[in-house]
């Protein structure tokens, strides 16, 4: 499907975050990028096979729009673990460790995750001066990967009362279907779990509320957190999905970026 994008770059922010005059941030759309086919946009994705200058330039431009058009986005390889680094600065493209959130009190170093179904999570305490980038598919959210990242920021000054978090567009409950394994595993690790799911018209089979699920792990965590209501799947125009390209049987897909950076 041939999607055109605006020229200019247009992130989705979220009032819990955007009034803090020392931190900015983007969820990152597929709007105002430069690449094209089934990367139209504003792919980001190392991993993917577009491109690598549209790829680098992609990355040039959100750098740009965060105010930090000097500094390389600092993006981890992500490996769906529960594993958060904590860095002071940029990430080398060539020596990223694998890892899913990203933490640093550091101005002026852009970290952000990406995604194309999973959950970006974007944390930002203020107060002592404290950011991450988390992406928490339901393996790295099931695993830890919030909980962790939210330590590692305690680790480097955070306090867990400061601490605000907004989940990002993620594939929502309509568009993700699972069977019956994913659905037990997370009933016995807690039975409470059942409230995440709602049965599929495919008998056996759930749907799957990874949005409710990652937010009410962050407010248990202890942090203020909240899900700017956005579905990655659904909306072709805006986001990239990686089920939605599963299901088309296409060789590949993009990636959208979700980035944070502390002011001076």
């Amino acid at each position: 499907m041939n999607i055109e994008h605006r020229n200019a770059v247009r992130p989705i922010q979220s009032d819990h975050l955007a009034g803090m005059r020392s931190v900015r941030h983007g969820f990152f759309t597929r709007e105002g990028g430069v690449s094209s086919g089934i990367y139209s946009g504003l792919n980001v994705g190392l991993g993917s096979d577009d491109e690598p200058a549209r790829i680098h330039e992609n990355r040039a431009r959100v750098a740009a729009w965060l105010g930090r058009p000097d500094q390389p986005l600092s993006t981890p390889h992500q490996v769906h673990s529960p594993d958060a680094v904590t860095i002071s600065e940029p990430l080398a493209e060539s020596a990223r460790p694998k890892a899913d959130a990203v933490v640093t009190a550091t101005p002026g170093v852009i970290i952000g995750v990406l995604t194309a179904d999973c959950g970006p999570i974007l944390f930002a305490d203020e107060e002592n001066g404290v950011v991450a980038a988390a992406h928490a598919g339901w393996k790295g959210a099931f695993g830890g990967v919030i909980e962790n990242t939210i330590e590692a920021m305690i680790a480097a000054g955070a306090r867990r009362e400061a601490i605000r978090a907004v989940l990002g567009p993620s594939i929502s409950q309509d568009s993700y279907e699972v069977g019956p394994e994913f659905q037990a595993r997370f009933v016995e690790a807690d039975a409470g779990h059942a409230r995440f799911f709602s049965p599929s018209q495919r008998e056996g089979h759930f749907l799957f509320d990874l949005p409710a699920y990652v937010v009410e792990r962050l407010q248990k965590a202890g942090v203020d957190a909240t899900w700017t209501g956005h579905c990655t799947y659904r909306d072709e125009g805006r986001f990239y999905s990686y089920r939605r390209t599963t299901h088309r049987n296409e060789p590949d897909y993009g990636r959208q970026i979700s980035a944070i950076v502390l002011g001076d």
